[in-house]
C-alpha cells in the first residue's frame, strides 16, 4: 500500500492529526474484536500526543499498551520511554495495570530480556513461533540518521527476520526493539516527524533508490496502512 503523506502546519497540528488517527483506529479495533493494541514510541515528538490521549474518554479496560523500543535503563530512569509515557498519559487514566506491557530492562543480558518479551507477545497474541502478530497501531518516529524504533544504520538488528524482538545498538548502548517484520505486520503504522533536521533523512527514505541498511526507516512497509505525518518545518515536499 502506498504511504499516506500529510504535511501539517506545526507541531500542534501534527499532534492533533495523530490523535485523530490513533483514536479512530483504536475504536475500530475495539468495535471489531473488543480489544485494541498500540505500541508507543519514545522521543519528544509524541509526548504531547500522549498528554492529549490522557484527556480522551476511551474504554481503558479494552486497551493494551506496548512499546516499539526501549532504552536499556531502569523503568524510573529519565531516559526510559516507559517512564515518559506513564507520566504523560498512563498514570493519569484508569487503565488496568495488567494492560500495560513494558519491555523488560532488568536482566543482566539484553538478549535474554528480548527473548522474554518475545515470549510475552507470543502468549498475548496466541502467536506460534514464526508468526508475526498484527498490532492495531504502531507509533514511530525517525532520527536524523533515518533510524526508527531502535533499528540503527548498519547494525545487526536490521537483518533480523525471524524474531519479533531483538537487541538494538546505539553507539554501543543496547536497546530492546521491535524487528522490522513485526512492525510490518501492523494494521496501521503512524510516523510522527518534526523539525528541519529530519529533511535529509526524509529525502533518502522516500528516494526511488537508497540503501535500507543506511536509512533503516525504508524497511517499514506494513501490510496495513502507513501514515507519514510531517511538520512543515521539515521542509519536505511530496
Amino acid at each position: 500500500m502506498n504511504p499516506q503523506i500529510e504535511i501539517l502546519a506545526d507541531l500542534n497540528a501534527l499532534v492533533d492529526r495523530a490523535l485523530e488517527l490513533v483514536v479512530e483506529n483504536l475504536h475500530a479495533a475495539i468495535a471489531t474484536r473488543n480489544i485494541a493494541t498500540i505500541a508507543l514510541s519514545g522521543g519528544s515528538t509524541p509526548k504531547p500526543l500522549y498528554e492529549k490521549l490522557a484527556q480522551q474518554n476511551l474504554p481503558w479496560d479494552k486497551l493494551h499498551i506496548f512499546w516499539g523500543d526501549e532504552r536499556y535503563v531502569p523503568a524510573d530512569h529519565p531516559d526510559s520511554n516507559q517512564r515518559m509515557a506513564r507520566l504523560a498519559w498512563l498514570d493519569k487514566v484508569p487503565i488496568p495495570p495488567a494492560n500495560i506491557h513494558p519491555m523488560p530492562t532488568d536482566d543482566a543480558a539484553p538478549a535474554i530480556a528480548a527473548q522474554k518479551h518475545e515470549a510475552e507477545l507470543q502468549t498475548f497474541f496466541n502467536a506460534k513461533p514464526g508468526e508475526f502478530p498484527a498490532f492495531d497501531v504502531i507509533l514511530l518516529g525517525i532520527g536524523d540518521d533515518a533510524h526508527t524504533a531502535s533499528l540503527f544504520p548498519h547494525t545487526p538488528a536490521l537483518q533480523v527476520r525471524d524474531r519479533l524482538i531483538t537487541v538494538g545498538d546505539k553507539d554501543g548502548n543496547p536497546r530492546i526493539t521491535f524487528t522490522a517484520p513485526l512492525i510490518n505486520a501492523a494494521q496501521t503504522v503512524i510516523f510522527m516527524v518534526a523539525g528541519a533536521s529530519k529533511y535529509n533523512a526524509l529525502t533518502q527514505i522516500f528516494a526511488d533508490q537508497a540503501d535500507e541498511n543506511t536509512y533503516p526507516a525504508r524497511l517499514i512497509k506494513p501490510q496495513g496502512e502507513l501514515w507519514w505525518l510531517l511538520e512543515r518545518s521539515t521542509n519536505f515536499s511530496k
